[in-house]
């Protein structure tokens, strides 16, 4: 962390012209298991990763929140009186948008001083490894912490996904921000999304001899439009077709009736979800019981659903699924949105090398571009640094 903490110190400084009041960071995540469950009100197990989003911030003698980052070329600035969904656009809908959130949670925009913020990250933009919610989640704690707003982390993340929702137009759950906000290091964030009650569970990968490798297939997604949103509906009208408020109701006792009542494709959209949630459960018991190297098979069910029934992969993610799990992967499966980004493996450390080079090969093969491979760690979530 040290080299881009100290080039946001920089990067503020260049842009600013005064040196920042502080650091703070928050990492992206990856989702060891549960897809397109969250906003069905249902469980999730994301973690954490050592990939970090840094805000350099300094407070202004006005009531102004200008922002400016790595990424883009011009600063971006509005009055923080004018804050409004339909005011922002572009990438600093992000960071805008969680000051914007906060009013809406209770801060007085009026009364808190204007910031400065210059932005870094090492998350991989587009990979499904939540780099939007990275810069949410960092922002929201050092926009928390020097407005002296005493919110705990739940706020923060609910703050964080009405920003997505509402300044963005990305219709996620909660999951990404929580998962940025409340891991920490090798373990995972176990989330009811309808409670928002979380538990922290044990991954031991390490000590199991296992890493997890990300492939970044390098097909770029974008949540606020298409695919995604289609799907969030089709739930919607799944859950109100078998009459209940969330598919987050129904069990796999439910499927045969739901079979009955929907047509085919909400009917397997349906089916995802009601058994994505129940391979979380099961992945958290294995955790618990029996260590990570039991987890493999509920990770190659739940991209198995995905691909079927879900229809959100792309045949460059089922590639790199299919190549890790016949190299000798434990289990592997797309994660996050779909429709391009990443997919992971959980591999035995000494056979990462031939897991890349297998799928490099395969990708060369069919004539993909060459994906982007590396492991990560669970980490703690938001902090400030300095």
């Amino acid at each position: 962390m040290s080299d881009i903490r100290d080039d946001v110190t920089e990067g503020f400084e260049h842009v600013h012209g005064y040196a920042p009041l502080g650091i703070w960071s928050a990492p992206g995540r990856v989702n060891l298991i549960g897809e397109h469950t969250d906003y069905n009100e249902g469980f999730v197990l994301p973690f954490a990763i050592n990939r970090r989003t840094v805000v350099a911030l300094g407070v202004r003698d006005d009531s102004r929140m200008n922002v400016a980052s790595e990424f883009a070329d011009e600063m971006a600035g509005i009055p923080l009186a004018e804050l409004a969904p339909s005011r922002l656009e572009g990438w600093s809908a992000y960071p805008l948008g969680v000051a914007w959130a906060l009013g809406e949670a209770g801060a007085d925009l009026a009364a808190v001083p204007g910031v400065d913020l210059y932005i870094e990250s090492t998350v991989p933009v587009g990979a499904g490894l939540s780099s939007s919610a990275a810069i949410e989640s960092a922002v929201a704690v050092a926009l928390d912490e020097v407005w002296q707003l005493g919110l705990d982390r739940p706020a923060l993340a609910r703050a964080g996904q009405l920003a997505e929702n509402k300044a963005v137009g990305a219709p996620t759950g909660i999951m990404d921000q929580s998962a940025s906000l409340l891991g920490q290091d090798d373990h995972a964030v176990f989330l009811d999304c309808r409670s928002l009650q979380s538990e922290l569970v044990p991954l031991g990968f390490a000590e199991a001899g296992l890493e997890l490798l990300i492939i970044d297939t390098g097909v770029s997604h974008d949540h606020s439009t298409g695919g995604y949103a289609d799907r969030r509906a089709s739930c919607e009208a799944g859950a109100a077709g078998m009459g209940v408020s969330s598919l987050r109701d129904l069990s796999a006792d439910d499927l045969p009736r739901a079979r009955e009542t929907l047509d085919d494709e909400t009917f397997r959209r349906v089916r995802h979800v009601v058994t994505e949630n129940q391979r979380v459960l099961d992945t958290v018991r294995v955790l618990r019981s029996e260590g990570p190297t039991a987890i493999g098979d509920l990770l190659d069910a739940s991209h198995l659903s995905m691909r079927d029934d879900f229809e959100i992969s792309v045949p460059e993610l089922d590639l790199a699924v299919e190549t890790a799990q016949a190299n000798g992967a434990i289990g592997a499966r797309m994660t996050g949105g779909g429709f391009g980004g990443a997919a992971i493996a959980l591999v035995p450390a000494s056979g990462i090398s031939r897991i890349q080079v297998a799928i490099d090969g395969a990708f060369a093969e069919h004539g993909f571009s060459q994906p982007t491979m590396f492991t990560v760690t669970a980490s703690n979530g938001a902090q400030r640094d300095r």
